[in-house]
Formats: structure tokens, C-alpha cells, sequence
């Protein structure tokens, strides 16, 4: 099966992991990404506070050459992207005035036949429904499932009645063994585009959020969204600085927490990609039998 594929700019650079965990799933379920070809940026996160027509007519470029290239849905695995996207297609079904205006920028037709989908409904689309059966090793793990501010907002646009306390990653993560926790701050944001200009405010506001999920028992925070797994992971010194002590627990995708069930092995996953080491009973126990095998001796 093929779906129409937008990896925007952060699974081609900073997220590159996010990218290889997404292959690999798919892979298992004969699902065929297809890149959406000469795609560009979609504007976040600056363009909306800039220029509106600018700001719908980026997203609305890659959409209409979506529908070129034949596809009716995009999967959009960035909450950023998915944010602008969701916004640009609800907005040109709904103003004319933009709507007429769009193509004449972009110049291409737009008929808003193809619709942005998240990483989130695309795995309860097409890979939910055979999740379980293709589980091998369960992620015997309590898990913070982290949302971030933009996967489930704003409610017209992402559709989803509690975007306050959502609980579509906890049902997923039920399915490869992972035990979810009841947390605050699932939806609370992490200081997104601040990364660069203000990592104190991120490290405050990130280590909120990692505190809140450690102190309710997390052994590792799963993510949805590059900027949020990125601000969590790389800017640890700044969280551990407002925190005053020292926190190493991982930040994985969704897509690698899934591909670790599923018996993906790790390097395929990106996990040594990370900044905060990632290990988990079953990766400890293969690196201990390999070394075993390269040295052998016991780890």
C-alpha cells in the first residue's frame, strides 16, 4: 500500500531518527511512503506571524502537488507541519477570498482534495488494527506519552473532543506491552522554536514536564513531534540546570518505541542517535550477548 508521504524539514535533519523508526514500521506493514516530490518548507513556525497569504500559500503548494501526484491524504509525521497543514486546508475550504487568491501565489491549481494527516490517526488507520498480532518482544516500560501543544490543538482543526487529557498514544502504547501513566502535563508546551534563542525558558518549561511524568513513575517519555522529542533530549543541560540535579531518562518517538516491540533492531530505530542515552531491558540484554560473543566475557 502506498501513502503520500511530507517529511518536512526537521525528518531530514534534526529528526533524521524520527524518519528511520517511520520506515522501518511501515516496513513491517507493507506500508510504501512516498516522499510528495519538489515538496517545500510549510512555514513553521515564523510565517503565520509574518504574512498570512505567505504563511497558506507554502502549505497549500505541497498540497496541491499531493493532488497532482494522485494522493487524497499526506501523512504529515511533524505536529508543526501537521499544524500548518490542518490550518492551510481548513482555511482555503472555508474563505474563498484566500482560496482564489492561493493559487495565483503558488501558481498551480489548488482543489483541496488532498488532507493532512498526523502520525497519530495514521497509526490507528493502518497499523493498529495488526499491531498487536506482530508484537515480539512487549516494551515492558511506564511510559509518559507526551503530546506536546499542537498534535491535538486547536480542537476545530485537530478534531479530537479531549484535547486536554487526550489518550490515543496510551491506547497505542497499551498494544506493544507499555504501561502508560496518568500525568499533567501531556499537553503542556516545551518551549518549541525558544531551542535556539532562550534555552533557559525551555529548560524551564521542558523540565516541568519531564519532572511531572519522572515523578509519576516514567521510565521514558514517548513523543509525536521533532521539536518536543529535540527540546526534552538536546537541551538536557538547561533542564537539569532548572531541575538542580541530574535527569537521564530517554525521550524515544513513538515510532521507535513501536519498532523496539516489533524486534527492530535499535541502529535501524536511530536510538544511538540520541543525546540522553536510550536503553531498555531487551536492548541491555542483546549489547551484554554481543559483547559476550566479541569477547567472551560477561558484561
Amino acid at each position: 500500500m502506498k501513502v503520500g508521504y511530507f517529511p518536512g524539514c526537521s525528518l531530514h535533519g534534526t529528526a533524521v531518527e524520527y524518519e528511520e523508526s517511520l520506515q522501518e514500521v511501515c516496513k513491517v506493514f507493507d506500508i510504501q511512503l512516498v516522499e510528495i516530490k519538489d515538496w517545500n518548507c510549510c512555514g513553521a513556525t515564523a510565517a503565520h506571524s509574518l504574512n498570512k497569504l505567505l504563511s497558506l500559500a507554502l502549505p497549500a503548494r505541497t498540497l496541491a502537488l499531493a493532488e497532482q501526484q494522485g494522493f487524497d491524504e499526506i501523512l504529515v509525521p511533524c505536529a508543526a507541519c501537521f499544524s500548518r497543514m490542518a490550518t492551510t486546508f481548513h482555511e482555503l475550504k472555508f474563505d474563498e477570498a484566500m482560496r482564489l487568491k492561493v493559487p495565483e501565489v503558488i501558481e498551480m491549481e489548488y482543489k483541496g482534495t488532498a488532507k493532512p494527516m498526523n502520525l497519530i490517526d495514521f497509526i490507528n488507520k493502518y497499523i493498529t488494527p495488526q499491531l498487536e498480532s506482530k508484537v515480539v518482544k512487549p516494551l515492558d516500560k511506564s511510559v509518559a506519552c507526551y503530546y506536546g501543544c499542537l498534535l491535538v490543538r486547536p480542537p476545530k482543526l485537530a478534531g479530537y473532543e479531549r484535547y486536554e487529557d487526550p489518550l490515543m498514544m496510551e491506547e497505542i502504547m497499551k498494544k506493544i506491552g507499555a504501561k502508560p501513566i496518568e500525568w499533567a502535563f501531556k499537553t503542556e508546551c516545551c518551549g518549541a522554536g525558544l531551542s535556539v534563542t532562550r534555552t533557559d525558558i525551555v529548560g524551564k518549561l521542558s523540565g516541568k514536564i519531564l519532572d511531572d511524568a519522572v515523578s509519576r513513575g516514567a521510565q521514558t517519555v514517548i513523543a509525536a513531534c521533532p521539536m518536543c522529542q529535540s527540546n526534552l533530549d538536546m537541551r538536557r543541560k538547561s533542564i537539569n540546570e532548572y531541575l538542580n540535579r541530574k535527569d537521564e531518562t530517554p525521550i524515544l518517538f513513538i515510532t521507535q518505541a513501536i519498532g523496539l516491540a516489533l524486534g527492530i533492531d535499535r541502529k535501524k530505530l536511530g536510538l544511538d542517535r540520541h543525546i540522553v542515552k536510550v536503553d531498555t531491558m531487551f536492548t541491555m540484554l542483546k549489547d551484554k550477548l554481543t559483547a559476550v560473543k566479541e569477547t567472551g566475557k560477561v558484561a
